[in-house]
């Protein structure tokens, strides 16, 4: 831990006690400074119960003025102020603590003792309070040059799948950038697709994994990069499949290549690839891809055959999309933003399982893509939080 010249607080300790001789040291001389430690330390937390009496006063034409409660105030004679209730909602939300755990730890930590169904209606009461931000992230995303688009399955709702359907779960999809986070919960359905942010990105490009529905030409006239590190992995197993083969491995040097050569430009203040390096990597990659073709002129019968060729395919058909990044720098080669902002969805799976409500499940992800985006800007959670509880309309995820 570093060092900090600053401390909050300072304190002198001297030795105490009776040295050997007998005599008290309380009174012995000072020899000075001989060792100094710092030591970070959190304050006990308890809950301070605080009455505010709102007054009336009369003004001499005549009206009378009352003074408002104070920010986060709920009706009723008694309730949590908000840095309680931003607590909560941060440990639900953010940490995936269950319900219960949640009114424990905050017992434990606090004093206080919240209702199981005061925890958990904080769910709803944050996520409407951030009706407005949500609204106004989704538009700054439309306007953003590149979104990063995924979509990941959900265990929510019953247990039972309904009809017509082989699982009982939803999607969570994710558009986004590096400064804000959209998200919506439905399926992995062109209607969901539709009411999804997609259709209002035909100014932006779409980064994003091949997924038939980005392609649908119901969603309008989209400009797309296939997501590179999904092409990687596929060219993976196809170098499984054709162990043999040369071109898997070349195809994906040339992709990694000239993403290194974009990050490369963009850290040297470039504004492009260097166009002879940018030609010969493109033409590596267009023969790996010529060979490929050529090497699996069928489809195949034997596993992996035909996702391979359906690859090549891709490469060859769609080139513009796949290479879109290397001519553009402001367009990423990859949709790693959107699995980043996925994780979450996927670690709150292994620790806490199934999500019972749907409704709820909306909240929490509603919130979870403010507190995204705030973090995005540099923000405290917890601190926009609170803010977004205390009342202030609307919510702003950016800085100051």
């Amino acid at each position: 831990m570093a060092w900090t010249d600053s401390p909050g607080d300072h304190k002198d300790r001297f030795p105490r006690g009776v040295c050997e001789c007998g005599t008290d040291l309380a009174g012995a001389r000072d020899l000075g400074v001989v060792d100094r430690y710092q030591q970070h330390e959190i304050p006990p937390v308890s809950v301070k119960i605080t009455q505010y009496d709102q007054h009336a006063v009369r003004c001499g034409c005549g009206r009378v003025h009352t003074a408002a409660r104070p920010e986060g105030a709920r009706p009723g004679p008694v309730g949590y102020g908000p840095n309680l209730q931003a607590f909560a909602v941060y440990l639900m939300v953010v940490h995936f603590i269950p319900v219960h755990r949640c009114v424990e730890l905050l017992a434990s930590l606090t004093g206080s003792a919240p209702s199981v169904g005061f925890v958990h209606g904080m769910l709803t009461r944050a996520a409407g309070v951030l009706t407005e931000v949500d609204t106004r992230i989704r538009t700054l995303i439309t306007l953003a040059y590149a979104v990063c688009c995924d979509e990941t399955p959900l265990r929510v709702g019953p247990r039972t799948p309904k009809p017509g359907k082989k699982k009982a779960e939803k999607y969570l999809l994710v558009a986004c950038t590096e400064l804000f986070t959209h998200y919506l919960l439905g399926d992995r359905d062109l209607a969901t697709f539709k009411a999804f942010v997609i259709q209002d990105l035909a100014g932006s490009v779409i980064v994003h994994d091949r997924y038939q529905n980005y392609n649908s030409a119901e969603l309008g006239e989209l400009t797309h990069q296939l997501c590179c590190a999904h092409l990687g992995r596929d060219l993976d197993g196809a170098g499984e499949v054709y162990p043999d083969a040369h071109w898997p491995t070349q195809i994906a040097d040339a992709l990694r290549g000239l993403i290194h050569e974009a990050h490369l430009a963009r850290a040297t203040g470039r504004d492009a690839i260097e166009q002879t390096i940018k030609n010969e990597l493109i033409k590596r990659f267009r023969d790996g891809v010529r060979v490929g073709l050529s090497d699996t002129t069928s489809h195949g019968n034997r596993p992996g055959e035909r996702k391979a060729r359906l690859l090549l395919e891709v490469l060859r058909d769609r080139e513009p999309d796949v290479l879109r990044f290397a001519h553009d720098l402001k367009v990423p080669p990859t949709s790693n933003q959107a699995e980043r902002d996925l994780q979450p969805a996927k670690v709150q799976q292994n620790i806490s399982g199934r999500l019972t409500s749907e409704k709820r499940t909306k909240d929490r992800y509603r919130i979870r893509g403010y507190l995204s985006t705030a973090s995005k800007h540099g923000r405290n959670m917890i601190e926009a939080l609170r803010e977004a509880i205390r009342g202030q309309t609307p919510p702003d995820p950016t800085p100051a």
